[in-house]
Order: C-alpha cells, then sequence, then structure tokens
C-alpha cells in the first residue's frame, strides 16, 4: 500500500531524519493494519517553532517533543480498514490521517538524557505520533497508557529499533 509522508522542516539538516520517517511511519501503519492508503504531513521544527504551535493549538505555553492533530477519531486497535473508504479525500484517494510535529531540539536533548541515539529517539517519537493518529492516547496512568506503550516497543522491535541503536 502506497502511503504519502509530506516533510517540512522550518529548521536545517533533517535529511537524515526525513529519509527514516519515510520508512518508519509506513512501516506504523501497517504493524496497526491500517487497510487504507494514508496521506501524514510531517513538520520538523524547533523548539521555539512547536512551543508557538502548542500555545496557539492548544493553549499550553511551553515546547514538547512531539504533537498529534488527527484529522479523524478512530479507537485504538481499531484501525480504519477498506469499509471507511468513504473517508478517503477523492482528490487524491488517500485518507488524511493528521499532522505530526516534531522538535529537532528535543530529539537530540531527549536521546542523550535516554542514552540511545538520535535516529532511535526520532522512530519512537513518530511512531508515538502515529498511534495518536489511529486514536491512542495515554493520558492516564493506566490501561490507556499501557496499551500505547506495548504498540511502541512492539512496532519499533519489529523494526529492529532497540534502545541500543
Amino acid at each position: 500500500m502506497e502511503h504519502q509522508i509530506i516533510l517540512e522542516s522550518d529548521v536545517e539538516d533533517v535529511e537524515t531524519f526525513a529519509e527514516e520517517l519515510r520508512r518508519v511511519i509506513p512501516a506504523a501503519l501497517e504493524a496497526e493494519g491500517v487497510g487504507l492508503p494514508c496521506e501524514v504531513d510531517v513538520l520538523f521544527t524547533d523548539d521555539e517553532g512547536i512551543h508557538q504551535i502548542n500555545l496557539e493549538q492548544r493553549g499550553v505555553d511551553r515546547a514538547t517533543d512531539v504533537l498529534s492533530f488527527p484529522m479523524f477519531e478512530f479507537t485504538p486497535g481499531q484501525p480504519p480498514a477498506v469499509e471507511d473508504a468513504e473517508l478517503l479525500d477523492p482528490g487524491s484517494g488517500l485518507l488524511p490521517l493528521g499532522d505530526m510535529v516534531l522538535s529537532v531540539d528535543h530529539i537530540r536533548v531527549q536521546a542523550e538524557e535516554y542514552g540511545h541515539s538520535r535516529r532511535r529517539e526520532l522512530c519512537y517519537l513518530a511512531v508515538h505520533s502515529v498511534l495518536h493518529l489511529l486514536g491512542y492516547d495515554h493520558l492516564d496512568e493506566g490501561p490507556m497508557k499501557r496499551q500505547m506503550r506495548e504498540r511502541e516497543e512492539a512496532i519499533l522491535n519489529e523494526l529492529g529499533i532497540t534502545r541500543e541503536i
């Protein structure tokens, strides 16, 4: 299935990050069993840029690592399937899944803080965001968060992206 990953950046030196996302996002969609071709829009920015977006869109006055803005409300573990074809954009034939915003500043800092590579941090945040676009959430410390964390680790393990990488 051909997904379209649209990448934009208002920061420099994200070419290797962009290559990773073109691989990881479709793999995460496949791992979740998404049965329709999707479009995901990604913006690479810095802490200042994501802070501004977080403030404008969510009323949260701080920078963060990743923001996800889903176009639809899906149920975790029940991805869009062929029977949801009415959700496809008539012009592109793709499901506009939503937007992902990544702070390269946070990726660098958190990779160092957690003792793994920037690549691993980027891939983790991308998978995390894809799951948000598919209806997963972690607002509580209970079953929803546990379900999301289990899916994140399973997908990253399938891709061979371990904490050592």
